[in-house]
């Protein structure tokens, strides 16, 4: 293990803020962990965990110690339990497990990140949300070095949101997570476009690796590639509102889409709201809302992460404005 000083993080973020670490180091193994937490000079410094960087947003010089957690390693342990490392990749994690015939997390193809921050927003996507296959997952408490197992009940799973970003937020490192995968090849194609590109694929009965690929063509036609142009993916929650709001809403636009969330509560997309208040497409600078989806904010290059923040403070008061609608950012933020 190197430690270094004075380290870019702008390969670390999928942002590309060109932000440095005072100390930066890549860790493999629980006892590779402990060694630099344990080291006296960094008792007392700020720490940074970072997994695949793609949902963070660095306003500013880490004057701490940034620690990379890079475990690897996908474990069958049978009847379709799958045990995964915090470091491996989620979308190459969902490719491995079509190409190896399970199916149940299809519908979460090209989602950006790693398996360690997976649990912590419960990611999701086309109908499909990690809390539905999620078993348990490991996790290193930071103050007593001890190793937790959290089941699905302990992480209090809701819509892009966990124990890990409330509750417990700065107080664990995800380890591992283990999921529940299936061999049955029942495939969810209800959400969105799906069945249209299948349809255009000339595939009528889809395999879940058919899914799959349908997915990662709808996505890349609407989302920047982050190692193209800088960016985390969706930067903002679909916010989660009363039906007497959406219905006042819908009198003045029709076209408002929504899902139903319970018998009082609709959810509305974030995207729309954006695209309504005029953000869609729209530049400032070095950084702006990317012009074929409202929900994802880029940086152009050389954009700093301050830049980025009041672009998404910007647009929150917009549709604020015009909708009363406060939206939540889904991103870490480090000011």
């Amino acid at each position: 293990m190197q430690i270094f000083e004075n380290h870019s993080l702008k390969t670390y973020n999928t942002f590309r803020i060109d932000c440095n670490a005072a100390f930066f180091a890549v860790v493999t193994s629980v006892s590779e962990l402990r060694t630099i937490l344990a080291i006296p000079d960094f008792l007392n410094l700020p720490k940074l965990f970072l997994g695949g960087g793609s949902n963070i947003l660095l306003c500013r010089d880490y004057e701490g110690l940034v620690i990379l957690i890079d475990f690897k390693g996908i474990s069958d342990l049978g009847d379709g339990m799958i045990k995964v490392q915090a470091g491996e990749n989620w979308h190459e994690f969902v490719l491995w497990s079509v190409n190896n015939g399970y199916n149940g997390i299809e519908n979460l193809s090209l989602i950006p990140g790693n398996i360690g921050a997976a649990p912590m927003q419960n990611i999701g996507a086309y109908g499909v949300e990690l809390k539905d296959v999620f078993i348990e997952l490991e996790a290193f408490h930071i103050d007593s070095e001890e190793i937790h197992s959290f089941d699905r009940e302990s992480c209090h799973f809701t819509y892009r949101e966990s124990v890990f970003k409330n509750i417990h937020k700065g107080k664990y490192i995800i380890l591992s997570v283990t999921i529940q995968l299936r061999k049955d090849g029942i495939v969810n194609t209800s959400y969105g476009s799906i069945v249209d590109v299948l349809d255009q694929m000339s595939i009528y009965k889809p395999s879940p690796k058919d899914v799959s690929e349908a997915i990662i063509s709808i996505r890349s036609s609407k989302l920047p590639d982050p190692k193209e142009i800088g960016n985390s993916g969706s930067f903002f929650k679909n916010p989660v509102i009363p039906i007497s709001r959406f219905q006042d809403i819908k009198k003045e636009y029709t076209d408002v889409p929504s899902y139903p969330v319970n018998d009082s509560e609709v959810k509305v997309p974030a995207a729309w709201l954006i695209e309504k208040t005029g953000w869609k497409g729209k530049r400032i600078g070095n950084c702006g809302v990317h012009n074929k989806q409202a929900l994802v904010l880029v940086n152009y290059g050389g954009a700093k992460g301050k830049d980025i923040y009041k672009l998404a403070q910007d647009i929150q008061s917009s549709v604020k404005d015009k909708f009363g609608i406060p939206l939540q950012m889904e991103v870490n933020v480090i000011k």
